[in-house]
């Protein structure tokens, strides 16, 4: 995790002997403990919750998707493809509620009037609230067992043999779990007293910046899964705790229930974990041999040990040339979408006025085509070489941006949309002169330029 986000959390989560922990505390309302960090003040708090919340939503639904895409290859046998296909679609599914939890974290921050937060840390990170370290790597039964753990409610709700099997195969100690869903309990609690946070916290009047369902809801049930996808636009305290609940019992399952209609995360990831176990037991693999956290080195010179100069990155580097090339297409992509979604919570308004995409509208429409992109190149990554050995897949790298602060003035934030899809344009007739896939670059070209007509059409008019 940042640093900068970390160092706020000594304060909640130390223990001393004998004494409850901050964390414990703050769920003890009838004896008035409301400790917090000292640099803080209670919405400044809040806002900082949210923000890990954030970072946590955005990390899991990162790694969801690069397992998910891991699924798959001629090595599954012809029996238990299907099932194979099926494990896809419940992860894609599950990926896309995370997407909505994300943004509706981004309500609620809007509605205290605090900043947004889409950042990720790049990987590896790990956090207090976290049970694992951020990982990007292909679908196994381990890694199924840290999703399993990931998205649990109190272990004692669900203590048996899968317990034992699940701690087991993430080396977790059931005396000293990190569980998601304890960020959701103090969240709850936080914000729901109104001794802690006044009601003047909450601005109704932000609830037209907000994302909505009817315009982020589009294929709900749809192609990629099994998905409920919650995005609850807020405009009071009861309703941002009301958000925060269903996001809770959607994902972290404050209650386990495997055989409830609509499943949480944690129950469809157990379902496909005791799948994995017979698949383990029978000895074949149901993904592609794909990299563990990919990235493009840099371009910069070596030491003498063969290390870039300034390089922290850890995980497989991608250095077959036209693999990096794909994966730097990835990455301005997902940029693109950050930037995007980031984009229309500055925008008021409906997706549609006089027949034609409002602002709004454009950029909204715009991010469900850069989804669309990120699934199409991720799914080419897991069969691009990792190298010219070409004993391994690559994998699409998801690195976070330098930035996704927007620019002050209206103009300049369509202008970054712009740089971007210049930046995309030179890397797909790279592509394009090597040969490659050219029915999909063909199609992204021309849904660039018109994407960039109708921005430089509203720079026009401003």
């Amino acid at each position: 995790m940042r640093s900068s986000l970390l160092r706020h959390l000594g304060s909640v989560l130390v223990e001393e002997p004998g004494q409850p922990s901050l964390l414990e505390r703050h769920s003890l309302r009838a004896k008035g403990f409301r400790d917090i960090p000292p640099e803080l003040a209670p919405r400044d708090y809040v806002a900082y919750l949210l923000t890990i919340d954030a970072e946590i939503e955005h990390a899991l639904m990162d790694q969801y998707l690069y397992a998910a895409y891991s699924l798959g290859g001629p090595q599954v046998p012809l029996k238990h493809q299907d099932m194979v296909a099926n494990w896809q679609r419940t992860i894609l599914g599950v990926a896309r509620e995370e997407m909505g939890h994300l943004i509706s974290v981004q309500n609620v921050l809007r509605l205290i009037g605090a900043p947004l937060a889409l950042l990720r840390e790049d990987s590896p990170w790990d956090s207090p609230f976290y049970p694992f370290p951020f990982r990007l790597e292909p679908a196994s039964i381990n890694t199924i067992a840290r999703y399993v753990f990931a998205e649990s409610p109190p272990l004692d709700e669900w203590r048996g043999e899968l317990q034992e099997e699940v701690l087991k195969r993430i080396d977790c100690s059931p005396t000293t779990p990190k569980r998601v869903g304890a960020l959701f309990e103090l969240l709850i609690d936080l914000v729901q007293d109104q001794s802690f946070l006044e009601d003047n916290v909450f601005q109704a009047e932000t609830r037209p910046f907000q994302a909505d369902f009817s315009e982020w809801g589009r294929g709900n049930n749809g192609m990629q899964g099994r998905a409920d996808v919650i995005v609850s636009p807020v405009a009071s305290r009861d309703q941002a705790v009301e958000a925060l609940n269903a996001i809770a019992s959607q994902g972290e399952a404050m209650k386990a229930n495997l055989n409830d209609e609509n499943p949480s995360h944690f129950a469809r990831f157990c379902t496909v974990f005791e799948q994995m176990l017979q698949a383990e037991k029978e000895g074949w693999s149901p993904s592609r041999p794909v990299a563990t956290d990919p990235y493009v080195p840099l371009q910069g010179p070596s030491n003498a040990d063969g290390v870039e100069h300034g390089s922290t990155q850890s995980g497989d580097p991608i250095t077959h040339p036209v693999t990096q090339i794909w994966a730097h297409l990835f990455n301005i992509r997902y940029r693109l979408l950050l930037q995007l979604i980031a984009h229309s919570f500055e925008l008021a308004g409906g997706l549609v006025t006089d027949g034609s995409h409002t602002p709004r509208g454009v950029v909204i429409h715009s991010t469900f085509g850069e989804m669309y992109n990120i699934r199409a190149l991720g799914q080419i990554l897991v069969q691009a070489p990792l190298n010219l050995e070409g004993d391994r897949c690559a994998g699409p790298p998801f690195l976070m941006p330098y930035t996704l602060d927007l620019p002050v003035r209206e103009s300049d934030r369509w202008r970054v949309h712009l740089d971007l899809l210049l930046a995309s344009e030179r890397l797909v007739e790279q592509l394009l002169a090597a040969g490659e896939n050219p029915r999909y670059l063909a199609t992204l070209r021309q849904a660039d330029r018109e994407l960039a007509a109708t921005i430089n059409a509203l720079l026009s008019r401003r």
